[in-house]
């Protein structure tokens, strides 16, 4: 395609002027002297320098990041670190209770601060709060007792002492006396119990068996009576002594060789190994009447399950091991039983034990129980004494979050005083905790639900809720029967025995010793819970207990300590005159 002439000049003007721009340019560039390319490459230099600045505040903005990241960490160490030191020396230094008494239990209030509540319900639970802490400030004042000196039993063996004052002659006449009684002490005394079992012959017999030979003095035909059956036939042990060493053992936890230290001081010296031989033998006496007291307490549909440890002697490792005893208290029977499987703790234990259970299990948050969650015929309780011991100990983390949470807790508790004080039956005490303690239930766990994020991650605080809220359907439904126990002190009551004894004996030699102890410990606890005399309860029981090991339709439930308190008190009940 041609250019037309005006197109044609058009171009070659542009390209004048392009001349002229080049050689002005030209011009410029001789009289600038190269400036001008200096500052280009002054300008390109500065953006390289701040581009290097840039990377370097990038740099350090992301070690800053990293440092404050850090801080971060660091301070949550410290306050996980200052609260176990604050709490540390709370639990060596100052007393280890429980119970949570607010300052001012006037200022005690319910905030359902970022709680999805309904007005309704929060109105109920107002009311209900108010009706508890009402109750607590109104209830009567026990009238305090001034101490008085009881009078000494009169079982007791008296002895006389009559000082006569001087100066008394034929011319003073005895008007009365001044009576001071003290309580003495005397050693426990040892005695010798001799039985002893004539021999008869028949005098025919003997004339006849003198007459035939003077070698044969003594009658075919003798009569002597049977000896009774011995707790431990190839011993000299009697049961009065078998039950002292018992008892000092589990119940004052005194070990054998001190009490042997003791037998010393009377004249009187017992090999250990004889003491051994001794429980052992105990042990298997008393199997059959423990196997007996264990199907009883897991017949009846409320118990308490909880565990403890009990050092061990492994002979292998040549060292104690840490074992557990397991405890199941039947709550509405008042018997105890614990017991004993190589001291294992795993949860085989717990199913093998409960296998055909049925009936309210309550225990602590241990996670063995959980299988029983969702079987047929077994309700799940758990403890709120181990939730409040949670937030108890976050006391020094979080004193606002942990301070509500206990006041609700105590609100609970005080739903139980309340029953306990008004003497109100299972139904009632049921009704008032549909009435009072549910709606404090309901508040309590939307207000953990909200109050999480709030919580130091991994504090005490942020445990507390974490324990209480996963196990807070199991926390709950002691308010639908009125047997069922808050918590399970009762069981971990039964438990302390355990306890002061590990301090006291250290250790058991093997796993069958500590079978052995199990059986004491269970026979001693119910002794305790049905307010038995275990030592007149464990004399006569050795001593009957071989005639119903003989005899196996006799029932061993009659010689367990419920049954036999009960017998006894049939047998010294006044007889009634027609």
């Amino acid at each position: 395609m041609s250019n037309t002439p005006d197109q044609s000049a058009f171009i070659e003007t542009l390209l004048h002027e392009r001349d002229e721009l080049y050689q002005e340019l030209s011009k410029l560039r001789q009289a600038d002297g190269g400036t001008l390319e200096r500052y280009d490459a002054l300008i390109r230099e500065k953006d390289r320098q701040i581009s290097q600045l840039d990377d370097k505040v990038r740099r350090s903005d992301e070690k800053i990041q990293k440092f404050e990241e850090k801080i971060q960490k660091f301070e949550e160490k410290i306050k996980q670190l200052t609260d176990q030191l604050a709490w540390l020396r709370r639990k060596f230094w100052k007393p280890s209770s429980e119970k949570y008494i607010p300052s001012d239990p006037a200022q005690r209030k319910l905030d359902f601060d970022g709680v999805d509540i309904l007005p309704e319900e929060e109105t109920v639970i107002n009311a209900s709060a108010n009706e508890i802490i009402t109750y607590k400030r109104t209830r009567a004042e026990r009238e305090k007792k001034q101490p008085v000196r009881m009078p000494l039993p009169e079982h007791l063996r008296r002895e006389t002492e009559i000082i006569e004052p001087e100066g008394i002659d034929e011319n003073w006449v005895r008007i009365g006396e001044e009576v001071t009684e003290q309580l003495e002490h005397k050693p426990g005394e040892l005695y010798v119990r001799r039985i002893i079992r004539p021999k008869y012959a028949l005098k025919k017999d003997l004339q006849l068996a003198q007459e035939n030979s003077d070698d044969e003095k003594e009658s075919k035909t003798v009569k002597i009576a049977p000896l009774p059956l011995l707790p431990l036939p190839r011993s000299n042990a009697g049961a009065s002594l078998l039950a002292e060493l018992i008892m000092s053992k589990y119940m004052y936890h005194l070990p054998f060789h001190r009490q042997l230290s003791l037998f010393k001081l009377e004249g009187i010296r017992i090999p250990a190994s004889t003491v051994n031989d001794w429980f052992v033998g105990c042990g298997d006496l008393l199997r059959a009447l423990y196997y007996r007291l264990r199907e009883i307490v897991l017949e009846s549909d409320y118990i308490q399950v909880d565990e403890s440890t009990v050092p061990v002697i492994n002979n292998e490792k040549h060292r104690a091991v840490k074992a557990y005893l397991w405890v199941v208290r039947s709550v509405m029977k008042k018997l105890v039983f614990f017991h004993y499987d190589k001291g294992s703790r795993a949860q085989k234990v717990v199913i093998e034990l409960l296998r055909d259970y049925k009936g309210a299990v309550q225990t602590d948050g241990y996670e063995a129980y959980s299988i029983y969650e969702n079987k047929k015929g077994v309700l799940l309780l758990n403890c709120w004494a181990h939730a409040r011991r949670k937030f108890n100990e976050a006391l020094k983390e979080d004193q606002s979050g942990a301070t509500y949470a206990l006041e609700q807790i105590s609100l609970l508790y005080g739903v139980e005083s309340m029953a306990d004080d008004q003497g109100l039956d299972y139904q009632q005490r049921a009704e008032l905790r549909s009435r009072l303690a549910y709606p404090i239930l309901l508040g309590f766990e939307k207000w953990i639900v909200s109050y999480m994020p709030k919580a130091l991650p991994k504090g005490r605080m942020s445990q507390a809720l974490t324990y209480t809220y996963s196990l807070f359907h199991r926390l709950s439904r002691y308010h639908l029967d009125g047997r069922y126990q808050i918590d399970n002190n009762l069981v971990e009551n039964t438990i302390r025995p355990l306890a002061l004894g590990r301090k006291n004996y250290m250790f058991c030699g093997n796993h069958d010793a500590a079978e052995n102890a199990a059986i004491m410990y269970s026979l001693l606890g119910c002794c305790a819970a049905q307010d038995v005399n275990p030592r007149e309860w464990l004399t006569d029981v050795l001593t009957r207990i071989p005639y119903y090991n003989n005899n196996y339709s006799l029932d061993l439930a009659d010689l367990l300590p419920h049954n036999w308190k009960a017998s006894q008190a049939l047998q010294n009940a006044p007889l009634e005159i027609q």
